[in-house]
């Protein structure tokens, strides 16, 4: 996969805490961002995939196999 560099502005304290939590990791800063990143994607593709399922199924309907009650009085009727 073809990559490209990019610059990214952080607070100093932040950059140091996420260079402590990638090294505590084995991974690198890029990577990790990378794979957040990547994560956020995939949970908004999944997301809009759901969402398009349950819309194709509301319109369509569930057959719930309703009946219409039967009357009181036919239940009651001696």
């Amino acid at each position: 996969m073809k990559t490209q560099n990019i610059t990214l502005s952080l607070p100093q304290n932040t950059l140091q805490k996420l260079e402590l939590f990638a090294a505590r990791r084995n991974s690198s800063v890029s990577r990790l961002l990378t794979e957040a990143i990547e994560r956020m994607l995939a949970d908004e593709t999944d997301y809009e995939e759901a969402r398009r399922r349950q819309i194709a199924l509301m319109k369509k309907g569930i057959d719930l196999e309703f009946q219409k009650p039967v009357s009181r009085d036919t239940i009651y009727q001696r």
